[in-house]
């Protein structure tokens, strides 16, 4: 990939770009949330993106957080449309037994949290990001080659260009060197559906 062509939203202090390897160190009280549950706004993470109207493709990338040690610190993939429309997965330490693996999505100004507890052994994680025009896919894989399911949605705004990359933060008061390796662009790796069609959408306006 040409990293020549992503560009910062929110440029950190301190970061590494090489020919196949980026380096963010997070600065205390970064992140991203809005609203839902703890009743506050947080838009402050660095974000590194790339412009897209293809509206069917995969993204993958590698992540390392083994300076990780805070609560919440976390890296991964992020689709960031603006403040109130975004989604985010990654991982985000907790404590030094167990970490959450998830995934939030934000539409019109609120975010949701969905996750799973792994062990906070587990150092590095693989995700692949897939758009099918204005529905997507998240994945995760420890090893690259076998993808498991994270998380369908639906984007109210993230139908026509949209911008995607990476991200790493510290919510609360730590630092990390997060290192993002293995970054691809390639044909969408999620599949039509072949189960149930969609429903049959029958015009009931009065006619005139």
């Amino acid at each position: 990939m040409d990293l020549n062509n992503f560009k910062w939203i929110r440029e950190p202090e301190s970061y590494k770009i090489c020919d196949d390897k980026i380096e963010i160190v997070t600065k205390p009280h970064t992140d991203l949330w809005q609203k839902t549950y703890y009743h506050f706004q947080n838009d402050n993470a660095p974000v590194l993106q790339i412009e897209t109207d293809e509206k069917y493709f995969s993204f993958v990338v590698k992540t390392d957080f083994t300076e990780s040690h805070h609560r919440f610190d976390q890296c991964g993939i992020v689709m960031y449309l603006d403040s109130e429309n975004w989604l985010k997965g990654s991982v985000e330490y907790e404590n030094n037994e167990y970490q959450h693996l998830g995934s939030v999505v934000t539409n019109h100004g609120y975010s949701d949290w969905a996750t799973t507890a792994i062990d906070a052994s587990i150092k590095s994680m693989w995700y692949r990001f897939s758009r099918r025009e204005d529905d997507y896919c998240i994945e995760c894989s420890s090893d690259g080659v076998v993808f498991s399911q994270m998380r369908i949605c639906h984007m109210f705004k993230g139908g026509g260009k949209i911008t995607f990359g990476i991200y790493a933060c510290s919510p609360e008061d730590s630092s990390f060197k997060a290192v993002f390796t293995h970054m691809q662009i390639m044909e969408c790796q999620w599949k039509a559906h072949e189960g149930q069609k969609p429903d049959i959408i029958i015009d009931s306006s009065p006619l005139m």
